[in-house]
């Protein structure tokens, strides 16, 4: 028999991945898992302009970003897990996400991710890649997926 202890649940914040959290507390309900709750700041967002010895980064710096997205962790959490049975964990990390994903995972024991997907294609897809995508395909636990319930199937 399969025993789910932990479930990893990263997010973006965004309403796909809130979307996706309903059915992340659902599995920790019916196994009585813990859930991981794994935000990334992605290392990639500070982009710099190369045009010389004075180039400057682009954005806040990284310290910055990693205090208001703790933060917005700790909003998220009460806001949307606040009624939650299971025990919750929640961490903020800084790296590439689908790395930090996988590594969590593997360094915590996790036994299920489930996480959102915004559900591009084509160019966009192949322009800004899929976080989920990577994830499923290099993940050494099961991945949960999520579609938006406003996608619309439409038959390829």
């Amino acid at each position: 028999m399969v025993q789910v202890r932990k479930i990893l649940f990263p997010t973006d914040f965004s309403d796909y991945s809130s979307h996706a959290l309903t059915y992340a507390i659902s599995f920790a309900d019916l196994c009585k898992a813990e859930i991981h709750v794994l935000h990334i700041v992605d290392e990639a967002y500070q982009y710099w302009m190369a045009m010389g010895p004075g180039a400057l980064p682009v954005g806040p710096p990284p310290d910055e970003i990693l205090t208001l997205s703790q933060k917005e962790m700790e909003k998220f959490v009460a806001s949307k897990l606040a009624d939650v049975k299971s025990p919750v964990t929640k961490s903020v990390l800084v790296g590439r996400p689908f790395m930090e994903i996988i590594r969590y995972a593997r360094e915590e024991k996790i036994d299920m991710i489930v996480m959102g997907t915004h559900g591009r294609s084509g160019l966009r897809h192949a322009i800004l890649g899929s976080v989920t995508e990577r994830v499923v395909r290099k993940a050494t636990c099961p991945v949960l997926t999520i579609r938006s319930p406003a996608h619309e199937f439409v038959m390829p």
